[in-house]
């Protein structure tokens, strides 16, 4: 092997190396400000500064001492930039407490998110029958055919029972059309007397428009006790209506039809927005429909083991979308559902 040989290196351009880096260090100790970085770092890392003149006069140099001369201005240069990113870095933390603050702005608000529309729309039913004595159950949404339909005396070729009405997962089994399920497992778990009301989703096979969903909210309510009676019925009724809408409405009972009540009624109100004179929202009838109710009919009885000639009882039931559609005066049902921040946002 060859003799390794010392080539040593040109004192001058040394001496201009130290020179660069005594300077950087010193000067690096009075930037305070962006100017100032500025400053430093065109005197020393930009392309005509001392850093690049060092380089270009590297090719005047012999070529035997240009890797050793290259070496230690690189070495320059990792060093000054490192005094540069730290300098930059502290003036980049000192920065906000000085410059970037104007404490004549307003203030920025949080957002606050609220309770759905539906869900204060069903907190206020609840809290007004739980003053009446009502608990609340709860009960399966997927169901069996017997507690949807049979018990509540739907006929075996009622329309409801249909695929085109009714979600089926197989047979006899499908997602509750309503909640009145849950009163049949209450009577089948509790003798009288009882007093509840059963909020939760039921599903339908609808067509999704303004007016109806495949999805939506019902409250249904059940009482049963010896000497039970329509007026027990009316008044319980007529107390939530004025306490819900307001004493000044008016309302009527219209008899109606259902399977598991008999007699059955519909309750109408005086349309809030028109006051009776008929507008677009109770399509200029000057009434609004806004639940179904009526006396439990015997055969319901007979399905959960009630003696019908000693216990009597009322059910009614309610749709939430509807009832807070005609509360808020919103014309379209999937508003409730779009989860549209513009919309939510106004029930704050």
């Amino acid at each position: 092997m060859g003799r390794r040989v010392f080539i040593p290196i040109d004192p001058l351009m040394q001496s201009s190396i130290e020179q660069i880096r005594h300077q950087a260090d010193e000067e690096v100790l009075s930037v305070h400000d962006a100017s100032a970085l500025e400053a430093f770092r065109v005197r020393y890392l930009a392309r005509k500064g001392s850093i690049a003149a060092l380089f270009d006069s590297l090719k005047a140099l012999p070529a035997e001492q240009r890797p050793g001369i290259g070496k230690s201005v690189n070495e320059l240069r990792v060093h000054v930039q490192s005094l540069f990113d730290k300098a930059s870095a502290s003036l980049v933390v000192a920065a906000p407490s000085a410059s970037t603050i104007d404490v004549t702005l307003p203030g920025r608000h949080a957002f606050l998110g609220s309770r759905h529309p539906l869900t204060q729309t069903l907190d206020e039913i609840k809290r007004i029958f739980g003053g009446m004595g009502f608990t609340i159950a709860d009960g399966p949404e997927l169901e069996d055919d017997y507690h949807n339909f049979g018990a509540l005396n739907f006929p075996p070729n009622h329309p409801a029972r249909d695929m085109q009405d009714t979600f089926f997962v197989r047979p006899n089994v499908l997602l509750r059309t309503h909640t009145s399920p849950v009163q049949i497992r209450l009577m089948e778990q509790q003798q009288p007397p009882l007093r509840a009301i059963m909020p939760g989703k039921v599903y339908r096979n609808e067509a999704i428009n303004a007016r109806s969903y495949c999805m939506f909210h019902q409250v249904e309510g059940l009482c049963v006790d010896t000497g039970i009676t329509f007026s027990d019925l009316k008044g319980t009724l007529v107390a939530f209506i004025k306490e819900f809408y307001g004493s000044s409405l008016k309302y009527r009972f219209r008899p109606t039809f259902f399977p598991f009540t008999e007699p059955s009624a519909d309750i109408y109100i005086t349309c809030f927005l028109c006051h009776g004179k008929g507008c677009r929202v109770c399509k200029q009838f000057g009434w609004l429909e806004i639940l179904g109710c009526g006396m439990v009919h015997p055969n319901v009885f007979k399905s959960v083991g009630y003696d019908s000639e000693k216990f009597t009882g009322y059910a009614f039931g309610m749709g939430i979308e509807r009832i807070a559609m005609l509360r808020y005066g919103i014309d379209d049902i999937r508003l409730f559902f779009e989860n549209d921040i513009r919309f939510l946002e106004q029930f704050t």
